[in-house]
């Protein structure tokens, strides 16, 4: 599967799941830990889980075997690593505190792109 229909597929999957608010980053001239970050909003702790939980059972069925979940005892955020993907699942007060598409707005020259 092409990135950029992963990133669809990730995206279909959260939309699917009633994640709120998905929004992509394009990383490819700002950082080289990969190409697209997705960040999307959950209801509610359990919300947040479920939603990282059934990404990573869905990624598996079509080959991505090396996902994996960090923050799973977090109540306010998860990330789901997808390889070329990063995907930040917050809830809302705590995506408004990180603000992450703020962060990642501003283009960087390639040369200063972060590891």
């Amino acid at each position: 599967m092409k990135i950029l229909e992963m990133k669809k597929y990730i995206e279909k999957i959260l939309d699917d799941n009633k994640a709120i608010n998905i929004t992509s980053i394009d990383l490819k001239n700002k950082s080289y830990i990969a190409d697209y970050m997705i960040i999307a909003s959950g209801t509610s702790s359990r919300h947040l889980q479920s939603l990282s939980e059934i990404l990573v059972a869905d990624l598996k069925k079509i080959g991505l075997n090396e996902c994996r979940i960090e923050g799973r005892e977090s109540q306010d955020w998860k990330l789901v690593d997808a390889m070329n993907i990063i995907v930040h699942i917050f809830h809302p007060e705590k995506r408004e505190f990180y603000d992450l598409e703020k962060m990642w707005s501003e283009e960087i020259p390639k040369e200063k792109a972060m590891v």
